[in-house]
């Protein structure tokens, strides 16, 4: 079945969730729905339309979480974009590339770690940009948020999410 995107009291998207878990939510006074699908669920004594959107009664603080380092986030972090000679990439053709290598026990950090196209991987191998006279586009950062509810969902969503979610640019 469909899912539901659910928004903060201020309208800021959070995340998708199960149309079962948002009608939990509804009946449970935490969600007012702001829209509905077409398609309708049945209960012995009640029919509703399934929500689509709903929104939190009272404001959630998300607090100061930081994101996890995965690929995706890191692409995210990144723009999609090698950064040492700024080609846009897919998620497929990327390779994550040590600005200090393993090799000179560099870590796996978010300020060590960068998304670079397989060519220049190459070209850096196992030495830092400055051996390899390369340079890097921007330093690499712990990021504190990442619109990462963006780059998650597929091109098929539906027509009324779109007003509530921020382009990719």
């Amino acid at each position: 079945m469909n899912s539901t995107l659910l928004l903060n009291s201020s309208y800021e998207p959070l995340r998708v969730i199960s149309w079962e878990r948002a009608i939990t939510l509804f009946f449970l006074g935490k969600v007012e729905v702001v829209d509905s699908y077409e398609k309708d669920i049945r209960s012995v004594s009640l029919v509703m339309k399934v929500p689509s959107v709903v929104r939190l009664v009272k404001f959630a603080k998300l607090g100061t979480r930081k994101p996890p380092l995965t690929r995706i986030n890191l692409l995210a972090r990144d723009n999609f974009t090698c950064q040492y000679c700024e080609r846009k990439l897919t998620k497929e053709e990327s390779t994550i590339d040590h600005v200090v290598p393993k090799s000179k026990e560099g870590k796996t950090t978010w300020q060590n770690v960068v998304i670079a196209c397989p060519p220049c991987n190459r070209k850096k191998g196992g030495r830092t940009p400055k051996e390899a006279k390369m340079q890097l586009k921007k330093e690499p950062c712990q990021p504190d948020w990442l619109p990462v509810l963006n780059f998650s969902i597929d091109t098929n969503l539906p027509i009324i999410w779109k007003s509530f979610l921020r382009q990719v640019r």
